[in-house]
């Protein structure tokens, strides 16, 4: 059974940086494309950052610049480093991996919190 483990978020200042991270095992298929997805209060599930088995990556414009995604194929995990953070990135976080069967799957979710 696929098991996706997340960690790193947490309360921050504003200004400050956080990496999270999200681990998965179990998983039937080969993984094509890793992401991060967040969901502020009150509001809908957004992308934040993707990056394909190839290293291409994709960001939000409001974290470009801010943001960078990497991931470990041999580990199937994904990181976000997060810097410059904004109260506005306040949000619980969730890692997203689509296999090249297009199989979804989902963290649990992290909460960040950034204060100003």
């Amino acid at each position: 059974q696929a098991q996706l483990v997340e960690s790193g978020g947490g309360l921050v200042q504003a200004g400050g940086s956080l990496r999270l991270s999200c681990a998965a095992s179990g998983l039937q298929y080969s993984i094509n494309t890793m992401g991060w997805f967040r969901q502020p209060p009150g509001k809908q599930r957004e992308m934040v950052a993707g990056i394909t088995r190839g290293g291409s990556t994709s960001y939000a414009d409001s974290v470009k610049g801010r943001f960078t995604i990497s991931r470990d194929n041999a580990k199937n995990t994904v990181y976000l480093q997060m810097n410059s953070l904004k109260p506005e990135d306040t949000a619980v976080y969730y890692c997203n991996l689509v296999s090249f069967t297009t199989r979804n799957y989902w963290g649990q979710g992290t909460q960040v919190t950034v204060s100003s």
